[in-house]
């Protein structure tokens, strides 16, 4: 089991009685952010949401995956227990008492270990919490954890890192650390394995899978005002992209890591590349800019089976 596990000494658990629905959730982090000072030594509310029967549409999976590159039938892909578990992060962090403003938060890192294979007619329990707040060199960085439980048993845990972009004079003080990054992956261009043509409304198409209608990601004239000149790729579409090739098929138990270091503007291209640990136990691989070593890295990261 993770090392993440809820402790009752913590705060408070919150039963839902369903998943709250996102938009409404982030709309009401708009307003709430208002004000905020964001602040490293600030803490996250003492509370873990629970949903105790997590309901699963297959046809929705089935195009979630289909829209990422996973296989469109048989065990769920590995990122979308995130796509069910973020309505409720975005309540938590949509909140009053939470210490970060909701809009223009960063997904920064993501870390996904489980444990065993999950299928569409599981009876799932998500649990989400806030697990701490750090800082970043480039302002305060919160990392939120999902929790899948099945049968009273964790095989599924997400820890992403929400970073909120702020100065020194806004009250960093101390060491600043950069959050948790997976290993050397982005120190030297791997092998490219593919490019892949992003169409213009792969934004769109991610939002209609996934429920998170972000306008960053849904067409330049609702970008532009966000400070993008086009809209850009999600980056949850990113790293399930780079996982439907990542991962080995069938894995049952994997461990994946990610940082996510630039947007990828859409219409456009882009690079996948990899290289397998000479152990064949797994892999380490980028995202970058299409047309060869010498173009930035959009995400990079491990994968351990």
């Amino acid at each position: 089991m993770s090392d993440a596990t809820w402790s009752p000494l913590r705060g408070t658990t919150v039963v839902l009685r369903r998943r709250p629905r996102l938009l409404p959730a982030l709309g009401k982090g708009v307003l709430t952010g208002i004000g905020k000072r964001p602040h490293p030594d600030a803490a996250p509310p003492p509370t873990r949401l629970v949903l105790p029967a997590a309901r699963i549409d297959a046809a929705q999976v089935a195009a979630y995956a289909q829209v990422c590159g996973f296989p469109t039938t048989g065990p769920l892909p590995l990122t979308y227990p995130h796509i069910l578990g973020f309505p409720l992060a975005a309540r938590l962090m949509g909140a009053r008492a939470f210490p970060l403003p909701l809009l223009g938060l960063v997904h920064t890192t993501l870390e996904i270990e489980q444990y065993a294979a999950l299928e569409a007619d599981d009876l799932l329990e998500l649990a989400v919490y806030a697990e701490g707040l750090r800082a970043h060199r480039r302002g305060t960085e919160v990392v939120m954890t999902t929790e899948v439980w099945r049968a009273g048993r964790l095989v599924w845990v997400d820890r992403s890192g929400y970073l909120a972009r702020h100065g020194a004079a806004d009250g960093l003080s101390g060491p600043v650390e950069p959050g948790p990054a997976p290993g050397e992956a982005a120190a030297e261009p791997l092998p490219i394995r593919a490019e892949w043509p992003l169409a213009a409304d792969l934004g769109r198409r991610h939002a209609a899978v996934s429920g998170d209608y972000n306008p960053i990601h849904l067409h330049p004239l609702t970008a532009r005002p966000l400070g993008f000149r086009r809209a850009i790729a999600h980056g949850m579409w990113s790293a399930a992209r780079c996982a439907a090739e990542a991962v080995p098929a069938g894995a049952a138990s994997v461990r994946l890591m990610a940082a996510f270091r630039a947007p990828v503007l859409l219409p456009g291209t882009v690079a996948y590349a990899q290289e397998d640990a000479r152990d064949g136990t797994g892999c380490a691989f980028q995202l970058r800019g299409g047309g060869g070593a010498a173009e930035r890295v959009h995400l990079f990261g491990t994968v351990a089976a």
